[in-house]
C-alpha cells in the first residue's frame, strides 16, 4: 500500500446504501460461555442481549478475541482490551505486545536496538533497574521474558541489577505471587554466583503501587516512586519472599493490593534506590498501566506529585507506550506499525463519528481503535467524549459505573443527526469482573444491557443500524476450572475465583430498521475474529473495505 497511487477513497458498496446511521457498541469483558451460576452474564437480567442472540445464525454469531486472532502468540494467550480494540479498528492482525517482545528476545535483536544501546551507557558505573509486573498472566508482562532479560543483560555488560516487583493476582490466581518471587530469587541467586550483583529491591501490589492508568490516581504511582526511587516505604524486609508472605497475612490482603515495601540490608539501608547514573526499564509490554510511571521518569517538568528527587537516569520502556506522545522516547522493542485504520479511512470518506466511553475505557474507543494514535484524524468530522470514571473506590462498589451516562450521551448524539456513526465502550463486565465480586458483576452486566437498550432504541427511532460486539471475555466465567471444566477449589475447599480475562469467543450482532434486507453473517469464514469487524462496519456504512483488510463478516443474500 506504499504506492504513490494510494488513496483513502473507498469504493461504494454495490448492494449496501449509504446514509444509515450506525451504532457500534463494544461490551467490555463480555464473552460467551456455558450457563452456570458463575457466568454472571447468564445470571444477570439481560433481556436486550438475550433478544439479539435469538437472531442466530444470520444476525448473531461468535468471533474469536484471543491468541493469534488478535496478534498474540498462542491460543493460550487471553485477549485484552488494547489488542482487542487495535484489531477492531485496524481491520488486520498485527503482531502485538508479547509477540513482539518474544521475537526481539529470541532473535537477540533487543540487544542491538537503539533503546538497549541507550541504557547500556550506564552499565559501567550504574545499576540497571527493572520495574514491572511479576506474573505469567500474559496480559501486561510475562515472567519468562523477565528471565530472558536477566540472562541477556549481563551478557551485554550489566554488572549490577535491581528488580522492583509488582505482584499480580488479577491476571493470575491470588496468592501466586509467592511462587513467582521464589522463582525470581532463585534466578538472581544464580546471577550472583556468576559475579553479577543482582537483587530484588522493592515491591507492592499492582493496583496499589505504580500501575494506575488514565491518571485516575497519581497516589498509586507515587507509592511506587517512593519505594523504587527514594528507597522509602512503610514496610521494610530482608527478602522479598518474607515481604510477600508477611504482608499477605493481613486481613483481606490480596496480591493486587499489597502495600509498598523495600528490601533493606543488615544496616536497614535500602538495597536498591534509583540514583543518578542508573538505567531504568519498565518491563511491561502493555501500555495503559505504564504510561503514568513513564511520565514520572521521563518528564523533567512534572507536577502530578512531589518526586522529592528526580535522578538523572537513562529510562526506556519495553515498548513505546504512547506513539503520539512519543512516550517514552527510548524503548527496547519497536511497536507494531498500525497504519490505515478504519477510522482514518472513514474520515477521508466524509463519515462523521462520535466516540464515547468513561475514563477507564475512553482510550480504547479512541487511541487503541485508531492504531495507538492520540487525537483526532479530523476534528471537524469527529467528536470524542470522555465521561469521568468513579475514582477512589473499587468498581464493585458502584458496579453500574457510568453505563447510563454513556448511553444517554450516545442516544443524544444519534438523535441529533450530526453523526453517521457512533462508537461506544461499556466497561462494566470487565472492570467489575476484575474485582472477583460475583454479585457486583451480575449488577454490572444488567447495567450494561440496559445501556445497550437505550442506544438501540435511539437507532430504532432514526431508522439506523446497530453492531454490538465485545473485545474479550471476563464476566462470563468467574471461577478457575479444573481439567474436567468444573470449578476448581483451593486446599481449604473454597471455590477459586477468577479475576482475569478468558479465552471465550465473543458475540457479535447486527440489526436495526436500516439494515438492508438479506444482510446476514457469512458461514464460510473458518475462524473469524475481531479484525473482521472493521470491514463489516465499513460495509454497513455503504463502502467496500480495503482489499487487504480481513474479510467482512456479512453478505447480502439474493432474495
Amino acid at each position: 500500500m506504499s504506492s504513490t497511487n494510494f488513496s483513502f477513497k473507498l469504493a461504494d458498496h454495490p448492494k449496501l446504501p449509504k446514509g444509515k446511521q450506525l451504532a457500534v457498541i463494544v461490551l467490555d469483558g463480555w464473552g460467551e460461555e456455558k450457563p452456570d451460576q458463575y457466568n454472571c452474564i447468564h445470571v444477570a437480567e439481560t433481556p436486550t442481549m438475550d433478544s439479539l442472540k435469538k437472531g442466530a445464525p444470520e444476525n448473531w454469531t461468535l468471533i474469536k478475541a484471543h491468541g493469534p486472532a488478535v496478534g498474540l502468540p498462542t491460543e493460550d494467550d487471553m485477549g485484552n482490551s488494547e489488542v482487542g480494540h487495535n484489531a477492531l479498528g485496524a481491520g488486520r492482525i498485527f503482531a502485538q505486545g508479547a509477540k513482539l517482545v518474544d521475537y526481539a528476545l529470541a532473535s537477540g535483536k533487543i540487544y542491538q536496538g537503539e533503546g538497549f544501546k541507550y541504557i547500556k551507557e550506564c552499565f559501567e558505573n550504574g545499576t540497571l533497574h527493572l520495574i514491572g509486573l511479576l506474573s505469567d498472566g500474559g496480559v501486561h508482562s510475562r515472567l519468562d521474558q523477565l528471565q530472558l532479560l536477566l540472562k541477556g543483560a549481563p551478557q551485554h555488560g550489566a554488572k549490577r541489577i535491581r528488580v522492583h516487583i509488582l505482584t499480580d493476582g488479577r491476571d493470575c490466581l491470588d496468592g501466586s505471587s509467592i511462587g513467582y518471587v521464589e522463582t525470581l530469587e532463585n534466578d538472581l541467586a544464580e546471577l550472583r554466583k556468576q559475579g553479577v550483583d543482582a537483587l530484588i529491591a522493592s515491591g507492592g501490589g499492582r493496583m496499589y503501587v505504580t500501575m494506575d492508568r488514565y491518571e485516575n490516581d497519581w497516589g498509586v504511582v507515587k507509592r511506587g516512586w517512593d519505594a523504587q526511587v527514594l528507597g522509602e516505604a512503610p514496610y521494610k524486609f530482608k527478602s522479598a519472599v518474607e515481604a510477600v508472605k508477611k504482608l499477605r497475612e493481613a486481613p483481606k490482603a490480596s496480591d493486587q493490593y499489597l502495600p509498598p515495601f523495600v528490601i533493606v540490608d543488615e544496616n536497614e539501608k535500602a538495597v536498591g534506590p534509583i540514583l543518578d547514573g542508573d538505567a531504568v526499564v519498565t518491563i511491561n509490554f502493555r501500555a495503559d498501566r505504564m504510561t503514568m510511571v513513564a511520565k514520572a521518569f521521563e518528564y523533567e517538568n512534572f507536577s502530578a506529585f512531589d518526586r522529592v528527587r528526580y535522578p538523572k537516569i537513562r529510562y526506556a520502556g519495553m515498548l513505546q507506550y504512547d506513539g503520539e506522545l512519543k512516550l517514552p522516547a527510548h524503548y527496547l522493542v519497536s511497536p507494531p506499525d498500525i497504519d490505515r485504520t478504519s477510522g482514518e479511512y472513514l474520515v477521508h470518506n466524509g463519515i462523521r463519528t462520535f466516540a464515547c466511553s468513561e475514563t477507564v475505557k475512553f482510550g480504547h474507543v479512541t487511541f487503541f481503535w485508531n492504531g495507538n494514535r492520540s487525537g483526532y484524524f479530523n476534528e471537524k468530522l469527529e467528536e470524542y467524549v470522555e465521561i469521568p470514571s468513579d475514582s477512589g473506590i473499587t468498581f464493585n462498589v458502584q458496579p453500574k459505573m457510568k453505563a447510563l451516562e454513556i448511553a444517554e450521551r450516545t442516544r443524544d448524539a444519534i438523535l441529533s443527526g450530526r453523526y453517521d456513526q457512533v462508537r461506544v465502550n461499556l466497561p462494566n463486565g470487565d472492570m467489575v469482573g476484575h474485582t472477583g465480586d460475583i454479585e457486583a458483576t451480575v449488577v454490572a452486566c444488567k447495567a450494561a444491557d440496559e445501556a445497550v437498550k437505550i442506544i438501540l432504541d435511539a437507532i430504532e427511532q432514526v431508522g439506523g443500524i446497530y453492531l454490538v460486539t465485545a473485545d474479550h471475555g471476563n464476566a462470563e466465567d468467574m471461577v478457575k476450572r479444573n481439567k474436567a471444566g468444573q470449578p476448581a477449589k483451593d486446599k481449604d475447599g473454597k471455590i477459586q475465583i477468577l479475576t482475569s480475562h478468558t479465552l471465550s469467543p465473543v458475540p457479535i450482532a447486527i440489526g436495526g430498521p436500516g439494515l438492508t434486507k438479506g444482510v446476514r453473517f457469512r458461514s464460510d469464514l473458518k475462524q473469524p475474529g475481531l479484525a473482521n469487524v472493521a470491514s463489516t462496519i465499513i460495509n454497513l456504512l455503504g463502502f467496500e473495505a480495503p482489499s487487504d483488510y480481513e474479510p467482512t463478516l456479512i453478505e447480502v443474500a439474493n432474495n
